[in-house]
């Protein structure tokens, strides 16, 4: 059961390291970090001290603690997927107003283009006077 223990605890404590490092190098939002820093101390403690499952799993009246970390595993990986959709429909309703903002600026980009062009040709052929016909 120790070597169980040592390596739980060691999984925890590797995964929290690895976290850091991809959050310190950009790799990971750190709202996104938090949570998975989160999620390898508490892998760690329960490594450490597998008795704390026991007890808590009692105190919420589940008699097979295993169930219990399993159903908290997937609640909690339901919350987060559900968070990852929220955020990924703001991302892209974020983008989708961004490029009809670029549309926007493009045309009227172009607009202000042809009208200076217009008024420009218009101030050549004032300059140079009517254009006659010439015949031969």
């Amino acid at each position: 059961m120790a070597s169980l223990q040592l390596t739980t605890t060691l999984l925890g404590a590797g995964l929290a390291g690895v976290i850091v490092v991809l959050v310190r190098r950009d790799h990971l939002h750190l709202s996104h970090g938090v949570f998975w820093i989160v999620v390898a101390v508490l892998a760690a403690l329960l490594g450490m001290w597998p008795a704390l499952l026991d007890r808590v799993a009692a105190i919420a009246g589940i008699s097979y603690p295993p169930t219990f970390l399993l159903l908290g595993a997937i609640m909690i990986l339901f919350v987060k997927s559900l968070y990852a959709d929220i955020a990924s429909t703001r991302v892209e309703r974020q983008v989708r107003r961004l490029n009809q903002r670029l549309a926007m600026y493009e045309a009227a980009v172009q607009d202000r283009a042809s009208t200076h062009d217009a008024s420009k040709a218009a101030a050549t052929d004032a300059r140079h006077g009517p254009i006659e016909k010439v015949t031969g």
